[in-house]
């Protein structure tokens, strides 16, 4: 048995079981592909997949703890390469981060600045997606730290740890009625057209929750996945937006919009930052992690990484 045909196996279930994506991810051949997993089960002694004709329908009962070990196998492998490139090149290397719009947007450019004045031979590399993406990115070693508000404490496999607590804010035109009124209700935002994001994005479903807990029919006039979009379209004079308040306190006092925050409807939201459990830390990921927020030290997130837990509340 080899490391090729453990990373078959893995890449086939991430790929839902489909040879034909698998051997495009891998860049290899499909025949090659499905010889290699014959092989590793003929070695093993037990069928990894239940087949139909030649192609894999399910992972069997025993190929599910053949996955176990073979996850575990290769995490170790990548571990293996961190630690070599940590002490053979200390100062140098990439980091990989998968966020959110909001997070690249507007937090992350003045911690990935600091980073780059301590570090400037690590190249940073931002990956942008939904917070499920982002834990997938975590999972499949294509990131090293993710950092989002939805999702990531869903994930046994993650540690995560809360970075940061922000609000929803209410997004108006200087002309709006809503302009003038300190705080808005929620009754009073119901009977207006609304722009906020996705409901997989930024705290939505704190949003939704707090309407349907008074019985409230929300009219979301536009959904999107971008503060500058929704904001685009407040100016428009398409409704009235609800975004993160960090969207709006990065231009200051440098807009034609009114903005009034919205934790009294809506509640605080806490961003977390996660990482793959088991997965070796370079000491610039961790200075990073760091960076992000005053509660994260490199104590607390290396004892974290150690414990059985899959999250941490501070």
């Amino acid at each position: 048995m080899n490391l090729h045909q453990f990373r078959f196996v893995q890449e086939a279930v991430r790929r839902n079981l489909n040879l034909t994506e698998t051997a495009k991810a891998l860049f290899t051949s499909q025949p090659g592909i499905s010889k290699a997993i014959l092989e590793l089960e003929e070695e093993l002694g037990v069928d990894i997949f239940v087949r139909h004709g030649k192609r894999l329908k399910r992972v069997t009962e025993p190929g599910m703890q053949v996955l176990k070990s073979v996850d575990l196998i290769l995490r170790e492998v990548a571990n293996l390469k961190r630690i070599g490139e940590e002490f053979s090149k200390q100062d140098s290397g990439r980091l990989s981060i998968a966020t959110t719009h909001t997070q690249a947007r507007y937090v992350l450019p003045e911690p990935v600045a600091q980073l780059r004045k301590r570090f400037p031979k690590v190249q940073v590399s931002l990956h942008q997606g939904t917070p499920d993406q982002v834990a997938q990115m975590l999972l499949s070693d294509a990131a090293d730290i993710g950092l989002a508000t939805e999702s990531l404490a869903d994930y046994e496999e993650l540690v995560t740890l809360p970075c940061y607590e922000w609000q929803h804010v209410i997004v108006v035109a200087s002309d709006h009625p809503l302009a003038r009124i300190d705080r808005p209700t929620l009754e009073q935002l119901a009977e207006e057209p609304l722009i906020s994001y996705h409901p997989s994005f930024a705290g939505r479903k704190r949003v939704d929750q707090a309407f349907a807990q008074r019985r409230l029919k929300p009219n979301i006039a536009l959904e999107a996945i971008d503060s500058d979009v929704i904001k685009t379209y407040v100016r428009s004079g398409l409704g009235v937006g609800i975004i993160a308040e960090m969207a709006m306190k990065a231009e200051g006092n440098n807009t034609d919009l009114v903005w009034k925050p919205a934790g009294h409807l809506f509640g605080s939201n806490t961003a977390r930052v996660a990482f793959r459990r088991g997965a070796y830390l370079r000491s610039f990921v961790l200075t990073f992690a760091e960076l992000l927020s005053d509660r994260l030290s490199r104590a607390l997130i290396e004892r974290a990484m150690g414990s059985q837990g899959d999250t941490y509340d501070l």
